[in-house]
């Protein structure tokens, strides 16, 4: 049987009304990760904007609008999408200018060509929908292109036009070619697939990450749903309130905000009370090395 995250936030929701923030908790400072490159500091969890897409005239908006609004208000500030994602920067560039919070986020978007004139005009035409004079980060998509479009991407840093550039992946097939771009290149940011049930970037990428100084994105924290599917209507363990964790997908957030790297995940969030959920793993205590293998220890015979 399979479930879903509402399900599990459901079931478990004697543990502290669900995806809202305990009093307490709600007082207790936004934990920042510290960007190696420049030492800004910014939010440790954020959005990924994969989902937003459809008309602007659906009843979505409403529902997108809300929980922007809501990530918004709780502190978050770190946003992510592609002109991949179907027609995501539109939906994102109009809700920002809706809520008049353009100039307040963190906005990273990417590039998917491999060419550099095509390169080129998809970057403006992000720069179009998304609004600004300039991005926090601009990322080559799975790295297709990467070299061509990085000489674009360091040029237009020069300018002003991205504070940070870097590259990304979701795929482990990929992680070699990764790796060969961290040492050839000089990069701000690198973004993967890392989740509680899904380590092998750490085993090299993000190592290397830690010891160039790259900034670490994380995609796909939530391992597409296998995490929520692995730990099913179990209670929380005892050791989830060592972290102040009160759902499942607070202890996976939690264990990735944790790695030396101070990584960032970015869920895919289109509702307000998953906002609510996720911007609450960035405020208590994290996991310390002892209780993340202990969080190993527990998820692994439950993948399998």
């Amino acid at each position: 049987m399979k479930f879903t995250r509402r399900q599990i936030i459901v079931s478990g929701a004697g543990l502290a009304a669900g995806a809202g923030l305990n009093p307490l908790l709600a007082q207790a400072p936004l934990k920042l990760t510290t960007i190696p490159s420049s030492g800004q500091q910014v939010p440790a969890i954020g959005i990924g904007c994969r989902n937003y897409r459809g008309s602007l005239n659906s009843d979505d908006m409403g529902v997108f609008t809300d929980t922007f609004a809501t990530f918004h208000r709780l502190g978050g500030t770190v946003i992510d999408t592609s002109p991949n994602y179907g027609n995501s920067e539109e939906i994102i560039g109009h809700i920002m200018a809706e809520l008049g919070i353009r100039n307040q986020l963190w906005v990273a978007t990417k590039v998917d060509r491999e060419d550099r004139a095509s390169g080129i005009t998809r970057m403006e035409r992000s720069f179009e929908l998304l609004g600004g004079d300039n991005f926090e980060l601009m990322q080559v998509h799975n790295l297709r292109g990467t070299a061509i479009q990085l000489e674009t991407m360091a040029a237009w840093k020069e300018q002003g036009r991205f504070r940070y550039i870097g590259v990304t992946t979701s795929s482990e097939q990929q992680y070699q070619a990764m790796i060969d771009v961290m040492s050839r290149q000089t990069l701000d940011f690198i973004q993967v697939d890392y989740s509680l049930g899904n380590r092998s970037a750490a085993e090299r990428l993000l190592p290397m990450a830690l010891e160039k100084g790259i900034a670490v994105l994380v995609n796909l924290p939530f391992g597409r749903g296998r995490l929520f599917n692995a730990v099913g209507d179990r209670p929380l363990p005892d050791w989830a309130a060592d972290i102040e964790a009160t759902s499942w997908a607070q202890v996976f957030l939690k264990y990735i905000m944790s790695h030396p790297t101070g990584a960032i995940p970015i869920p895919g969030t289109t509702k307000p009370h998953h906002a609510e959920d996720n911007m609450a793993a960035a405020r208590g205590r994290l996991p310390d090395a002892n209780l993340r293998r202990e969080m190993e220890n527990f998820i692994d015979p439950l993948l399998g």
